[in-house]
């Protein structure tokens, strides 16, 4: 599958099949995504991947503030990645971007799409979750204390088809050039 095949069709998959993707296959798709580019190459990206049912089960009573679109998603998922950010934006330990800590989101963000994408490619579908408690997370998956949890990716074999939306912004309402 090419590139742009894979950009438009990859979707956020929120039902699954009742089979589980084999950890092979998932060390596969990381093995792919750790190739993410990131700040000056500091690699913040660390895959915590959960196929176990009843740790999935305390993930969706406790890590996601109620919010009841994940906890739906997290009752038919077999895999919960939790994506996990260290510092970024650095050079020498000091900030040197006016982002400051923030480009920390810009380097997972990255990491996510590219997990999502390889995911894609290896026929597991994917969805990032943003609507989540980071700190009970960490301590359901006993994280260690430096790192934090940017994002959940609930990952299976889908269910269905989700198609992409037919209706898409027009690339001249989204983009524009500048001249002198």
């Amino acid at each position: 599958m090419d590139a742009i095949t894979m950009i438009k069709e990859r979707r956020s998959v929120r039902k699954y099949k009742d089979e589980k993707v084999d950890r092979e296959t998932m060390r596969e798709i990381v093995d792919i995504a750790r190739w993410a580019p990131s700040w000056v190459n500091y690699q913040i990206a660390r895959y915590t991947l959960v196929d176990d049912e009843e740790i999935i089960k305390e993930i969706a009573e406790h890590g996601v503030n109620g919010f009841v679109y994940n906890i739906d998603t997290l009752r038919t998922a077999k895999g919960v990645l939790s994506f996990v950010k260290g510092k970024s934006g650095t050079y020498d330990k000091e900030y040197i971007t006016s982002k400051g800590n923030s480009w920390e989101v810009f380097d997972a963000g990255i990491a996510c799409q590219t997990f999502c994408l390889a995911a894609h490619a290896k026929g597991v579908g994917t969805c990032i979750m943003g609507v989540i408690d980071d700190k009970s997370i960490a301590k359901i998956v006993n994280l260690p204390e430096d790192e934090t949890v940017a994002a959940l990716i609930v990952y299976g074999y889908e269910d269905g088809e989700h198609a992409a939306p037919n209706k898409r912004k027009d690339v001249d309402e989204i983009m524009r050039f500048v001249d002198r």
